[in-house]
């Protein structure tokens, strides 16, 4: 905050902006810019990260930083958290918008959710040659127009997952969706004039890997334009084992992007089980938004846990026992992680660090909370207290990524960095089938609405940036529309030490929609790129088929990290001795002709490494014009539990063109 300047000429809007830019890196700040004040006093509230607070803080000419106060908000807000407003909100291109298509393979789809009504859509984009083969009673419809089963259930989500990931990539706005009242605004899919195709391959207990790629087959041959799949094996396998990076790569050769979930098997190293290049890979972090359930004790001390809880004890105070006691008309302390079936509500240990759905009154306490509410009980002969409502309050530390999110480094290609980019995947809120369980309990409520978290959300949040993007750019290869993701991501930091919050974590940082659209360079990749990257990898012809379909013979040896990636890493054989690591990458000018970019070089965790460019300054010239350089990396002695990283930016005064760069060895599993 501070005083506004005389001069004329001075836009304080503009002011904030450049501030923004210097700060973070990034070069629109759309979605970090919550509000600029400019009237009766100069300042300007953004979402910020603390060591980027204390960078502004520092800044001459301003007075002072300080946090919003927590204040409750009740709104669907993933979207609107990464800049993608609703209705006018956000500049959209509606008739393009209508004409996409996304496949999603996963548990079917519940076909009369109004997520998924046709109102106002007219027929089916001529390209469409898919079919309607929901089952029994199932019926498509001009935004649900394509249905497919390989489960022998026909495509009826019987579970409710397909249904949540498939209006969260492109439901209809809805007003008034809430689980409960919880969470109450508006559900919507990134791109809700887009038309929806379901692949079923997923049962209650299994999904098949030939199911799999039978979507895979159908869905490229049906005309869908993106393909989102947020399933996965665990943990990761060699590329001609893996049916969904098969299935991925013939869809990337037929212009088709594959956007996938890293899976959930985080924080441990290497458990990040989507590692294919030509696949976008998705971790899941926080949003603003975080739901707390509320625990009053009787001295009047409140203490916020975590759950979904839709009971109300209407504020009644009960006595509360510790496991192992009568708990009947009682509140039960537990350190175990399920409520009780016969106490009135049940207080635990948070092990998850995100809110749960519930089948009883319950709240999860953080272990500090936890073990105060234990020494307290234990300390007082008779104590009574209740569990409130779960509200919707205000997270001011997002985006974080979740403990859940896989990690890498990549097991299988060690050269690449995966997950590529983490976007929403945390508490939230979109459609349902009324067939499935809301918890993972005996549940005898049914809901159309319901809140889940996993790599699962985060996937289809940016399947819908992806259509979103090609709404705007039509002629945009799955590669293109990947490097515009990852290179114009917000940037994150560690979080916590270790490396679980480091890009093993979120790759290129958190996905920006807005800034997507216009990236200025992008790295392209073809499917003769793929083939090299597989080569360099020392894969067989045999080998190769498997993968591509097709005979192939490897010429030449280019290694791995040379793939035209829009990120660059680099694992190491030790870490004791010096070592020098060079990145060949090309990037190709969207954005204006005449432009200069000038590389600057960003070293991340108190990273001592020496990186330079070559040449350091593009001149492009035209549109679509390629230029090419090098990365060379060199340092010694790198720390064995951490990578060393940085981030290479290329800027024309507009865009900031940014690459994470990471160096590493062996990461023990201990390291987080």
């Amino acid at each position: 905050m501070g005083s506004l300047p005389s001069v004329l000429e001075y836009s304080p809007m503009s002011h904030h902006m450049s501030i923004l830019q210097e700060i973070t890196g990034e070069s629109s700040i759309d979605g970090r810019l919550v509000r600029s004040y400019k009237r009766s006093f100069n300042g300007f509230a953004a979402r910020l990260s603390e060591p980027e607070r204390e960078k502004i803080a520092e800044m001459e000419g301003v007075v002072s930083v300080f946090r919003s106060e927590k204040l409750h908000i009740q709104t669907t807000a993933s979207w609107d958290f990464m800049g993608l407003k609703e209705g006018n909100n956000t500049k959209r291109n509606p008739a393009v918008e209508s004409d996409t298509i996304i496949g999603l393979i996963d548990t079917g789809i519940w076909p009369e959710s109004e997520s998924f009504s046709d109102k106002g859509f007219g027929p089916p984009p001529k390209k469409w040659k898919g079919v309607c083969s929901g089952g029994k009673n199932f019926t498509c419809n001009n935004k649900l127009i394509g249905a497919r089963d390989y489960t022998r259930e026909g495509t009826r989500d019987l579970d409710g997952h397909g249904s949540h990931t498939s209006s969260i990539a492109a439901g209809n706005a809805l007003a008034g969706a809430s689980f409960f009242g919880i969470g109450n605004g508006t559900a919507r899919g990134g791109v809700p004039a887009a038309r929806i195709a379901a692949y079923k391959v997923c049962t209650s207990t299994e999904c098949g890997s030939e199911a799999v790629l039978s979507a895979f087959d159908d869905a490229i041959a049906d005309g869908v334009d993106f393909i989102s799949i947020s399933i996965g094996g665990g943990a990761a396998r060699r590329y001609e084992e893996d049916t969904t990076a098969i299935g991925a790569f013939h869809a990337m050769a037929k212009g088709i992007l594959t956007v996938n979930s890293a899976g959930n098997s985080g924080p441990k190293p290497t458990s990040v089980g989507s590692v294919a290049p030509w696949i976008l890979t998705v971790g899941a972090s926080t949003t603003n938004r975080e739901f707390l359930t509320k625990v009053v004790i009787q001295n009047g001390k409140t203490l916020s846990g975590r759950s979904v809880n839709a009971f109300d004890l209407q504020g009644k105070n009960y006595p509360l026992v510790f496991q192992g006691s009568e708990a009947k008309g009682k509140i039960l302390v537990s350190v175990y992680s399920f409520s009780s079936d016969v106490a009135v509500a049940t207080i635990t240990k948070d092990y998850k660090n995100y809110a749960t759905i519930s089948s009883r009154p319950l709240s999860a306490l953080s272990p500090d909370d936890f073990d105060f509410l234990v020494s307290y009980v234990n300390s007082t002969k008779s104590i009574q207290g209740t569990v409130l409502k779960t509200e919707a309050e205000f997270n001011q530390k997002a985006p974080k990524v979740a403990s859940f999110s896989s990690r890498g480094p990549n097991p299988i290609a060690v050269d690449l960095l995966k997950p590529d980019i983490t976007a929403p995947g945390v508490e939230i809120l979109a459609a349902y089938s009324p067939l499935g369980s809301p918890t993972e309990d005996i549940d005898q409520r049914h809901v159309n609405y319901s809140v889940l978290s996993g790599t699962s959300m985060s996937c289809p949040h940016v399947t819908g940036v992806a259509a979103y993007i090609k709404t705007f750019h039509p002629d945009w290869s799955p590669s293109m529309i990947q490097s515009a993701i990852m290179t114009t991501a917000w940037s994150m930091n560690a979080s916590d030490t270790g490396v679980a919050s480091t890009e093993f974590a979120y790759g290129a940082g958190h996905v920006d929609p807005i800034a997507a659209l216009n990236p200025g360079l992008v790295y392209e990749l073809d499917k003769a790129d793929h083939i090299t990257f597989l080569c360099g990898l020392n894969y067989t012809s045999k080998t190769l088929k498997l993968i591509t379909g097709e005979a192939v013979t490897c010429t030449g040896n280019t290694l791995p990290r040379n793939l035209n990636y829009p990120s660059m890493s680099a694992k190491l054989s030790e870490t004791n001795s010096s070592f020098t690591v060079t990145f060949n990458r090309t990037v190709t000018n969207l954005g204006t002709p005449n432009s200069t970019y000038k590389s600057q070089i960003v070293l991340n965790h108190g990273t001592k490494l020496s990186v330079k460019v070559s040449p350091d300054v593009l001149f492009m010239k035209s549109v679509n014009e390629k230029q090419s350089f090098t990365v060379t990396v060199s340092g010694d002695n790198i720390d064995p539990k951490l990578p060393s990283s940085a981030s290479l930016i290329w800027s024309d005064g507009t865009h900031n063109v940014r690459s994470p760069i990471v160096v590493y060895t062996d990461v023990p599993n201990d390291s987080i």
